[in-house]
């Protein structure tokens, strides 16, 4: 192992985090055939890079009709239904997959596949997130571990080297895209090169008469034939840069709770202005809130506070520095939910309200104004409550924009269990002096009774670092069996909701 310096972080827990080395050598078995970008040839000894955000991240064209991977339209996908061996993209040599969250609606439930070299699969939200412990707490949602990954390639035979992996909503809906979302997170996560992956704009109700045709659906998905061969040990990118732990989030946070800009980082809670605020602030929409005369307004007297509280958690409201901007905006209703175009996300990134007046805000709840949002250089960290809804917003980042990104994947779930405020049973859930307090970093209001929240399972309240799912995920790549203690759990389901 050797220490790397996180660039986008702070002070915090001295600066530095434990990585694993940027480049190490380690046997492999065969990566299925060709190459996904690194050098693959001359024997068994492989490196493994460790990517940066950076790295990652790839920007679109402007018009997203332009694009062959990263943000694709129906369009895009037509010519290669039509022909794949003659339309695949550059370097792309195996099968096209379409991953679809959900079926469509009647009529047009799922592109439609040939069955020899493209495919449609149903794979839903569930199958890409996993219930994990980072060595300090244990938090639903979380990106899928290595084997579990290793059992969808080997369900839907994906040649991650290879093959085109299509993430597509189905029936478009802000849930579905979040779903879409986790698709690409989980994929690209694990080592999965840009070239190789895309998301699908728009659901099927949209995309059927704008890109396809009522020809290019069918009524049923493709049967998955759990014969794939392939692992993601020999993806040879480490992409774990993605995720940012409770950790590093701490770690770039400002010394009080306000817009810093050019600190090299920005925070993007991507819920509504009432988890935010913790109820001090209230968008039109919020519950039975339906309009205020503007876009950020007080609630109503005697509004409880406690209706912007998700599971069961001891608080709310938000870490200190961090800008909210809801990952609604970033979607077009009224064109199955597709994304906007790419000079309306840059716009909104920059600080700059919209013709209804949305735009990112601070904890003054005030907008931030264009130019105080997104700097040149920085680090997004994206998060909601699950990191459902931070998908929506993390993809217009990194897969849009370009932007260096990255998923706080434990997300306010998790922040708000790291308190030493008491649960149901009447115990503080983190002792006064554990280091992974995030209350003491927040701004937030407490649950009115502790008997409204639920029981958190803390693993270590001092545990050194919490970083132990990006550990076992470079150890399952190196070919050993993985972390320290595991922590994983059954997929519970997505508790963020809509």
């Amino acid at each position: 192992m050797m220490r790397r310096q996180d660039k986008s972080a702070g002070n915090g827990f001295g600066g530095w985090q434990l990585w694993a080395a940027v480049a190490f050598s380690t046997l492999l078995g065969a990566c299925g055939g060709g190459s996904d970008g690194e050098d693959r040839s001359g024997g068994s000894v492989k490196t493994i890079t460790a990517r940066t955000p950076a790295e990652i991240a790839q920007a679109s064209a402007d018009n997203y009709e332009d694009n062959v991977n990263g943000m694709i339209t129906a369009a895009r996908l037509k010519s290669w239904l039509s022909d794949w061996p003659a339309n695949r993209p550059p370097g792309v040599t195996g099968k096209l997959i379409v991953f679809q969250v959900t079926a469509g609606p009647a009529g047009a439930e799922y592109v439609k596949p040939n069955n020899l070299n493209t495919f449609t699969y149903l794979a839903p939200s569930s199958e890409w997130i996993q219930t994990r412990s980072n060595g300090v707490i244990l938090t639903p949602s979380m990106v899928p571990d290595g084997a579990t990954m290793d059992a969808l390639l080997k369900k839907y035979n994906v040649d991650p080297h290879n093959d085109m992996l299509v993430c597509a909503m189905g029936t478009g809906s802000t849930g579905n895209a979040m779903a879409q979302g986790r698709c690409w997170y989980a994929l690209r996560y694990w080592g999965v090169a840009a070239r190789n992956l895309a998301v699908l704009n728009g659901g099927n109700q949209w995309i059927n008469g704008n890109g396809l045709d009522a020809g290019d659906f069918t009524a049923t998905a493709s049967s998955a034939p759990n014969t794939g061969l392939i692992s993601v040990k020999s993806l040879l990118d480490d992409n774990t840069s993605l995720q940012a732990t409770v950790e590093d989030l701490l770690n770039v946070l400002p010394a009080s709770d306000h817009n810093v800009v050019n600190d090299g980082v920005m925070i993007w809670d991507a819920r509504s202005a009432g988890q935010f605020s913790a109820g001090e602030r209230l968008e039109p929409g919020e519950g039975s809130f339906t309009a205020c005369g503007g876009t950020i307004c007080p609630p109503p007297t005697g509004y409880d506070y406690m209706r912007t509280f998700q599971n069961n958690g001891s608080r709310q409201g938000h870490p200190r520095g961090t800008l909210q901007l809801q990952f609604t905006r970033m979607l077009d209703a009224t064109k199955g939910f597709a994304y906007k175009p790419k000079a309306e996300i840059a716009a909104y990134m920059g600080g700059a309200a919209d013709a209804a007046g949305y735009a990112l805000i601070d904890a003054s709840y005030q907008p931030v104004g264009a130019g105080a949002g997104y700097q040149p250089g920085d680090t997004v960290y994206a998060y909601c409550e699950t990191t459902f809804r931070a998908m929506i917003t993390g993809v217009a980042s990194a897969v849009v924009m370009g932007y260096p990104t990255r998923f706080y994947d434990g997300a306010m779930v998790e922040w708000h269990s790291l308190s030493h405020l008491p649960d149901a049973t009447g115990t503080p859930i983190l002792p006064a002096d554990s280091q992974w307090r995030t209350d003491v970093k927040s701004f937030f209001r407490q649950a009115t009774s502790a008997a409204s929240v639920a029981t958190r399972t803390i693993i270590n309240p001092y545990a050194t670092h919490a970083n132990q799912i990006i550990l076992e995920g470079q150890s399952y790549k190196q070919g050993s069996s993985g972390g320290s203690g595991g922590g994983a759990t059954p997929n519970p389901g997505n508790p963020c909701g809509g």
